[in-house]
């Protein structure tokens, strides 16, 4: 089938299937997944951001992610090193998480491998394209993100 034919969700899943597919490659030496990865990048963000306690519930609203999957991600990252979880203080229902020292050294690493299968997936795009291209792409988040009831992505 001719790309130019096909539905635009079956674009998507194509484009999304390959960028994992090309993230998970670049990642495998690192011990991570495309999965685990944005894991990470979601701590680093409300780290930043918050600082201070920062629930599983936090990643699983930033990632979009149902509460099984993230629970089964950060279990795995916490088996590799790259983050600590603990009970709440004041809720012990409540599971903390933190990034280790081991996830920060990776970081710097791990952004790279994403932008590099960007700029792969992106090849043939000038610098308007591109800008367009992530503006559109920010705005469709922003939908599903937004207005009206929540979605899992």
């Amino acid at each position: 089938m001719d790309q130019t034919d096909m539905p635009i969700g079956a674009k998507f899943a194509v484009i999304h299937r390959a960028f994992r597919r090309e993230l998970d490659a670049s990642l495998r030496e690192k011990e991570l997944t495309g999965a685990q990865f944005g894991a990470l990048r979601a701590l680093d963000r409300l780290e930043r951001e918050r600082g201070g306690e920062i629930s599983q519930r936090d990643v699983e609203e930033l990632c979009r992610s149902a509460h099984p999957t993230m629970t089964e991600i950060l279990k795995k990252l916490e088996k590799k090193g790259f983050i600590e979880a603990r009970p709440s203080e004041t809720d012990r229902r409540r599971k903390l998480i933190r990034r280790t020292d081991k996830a920060r050294e990776l970081d710097r690493a791990a952004f790279r491998a994403d932008e590099q299968t960007y700029e792969k997936f992106a090849a043939g795009l000038d610098a308007a394209q591109r800008a367009s291209l992530e503006s559109m792409l920010d705005l469709l988040i922003a939908n599903i993100c937004g207005g009206g009831e929540e979605r899992r992505v």
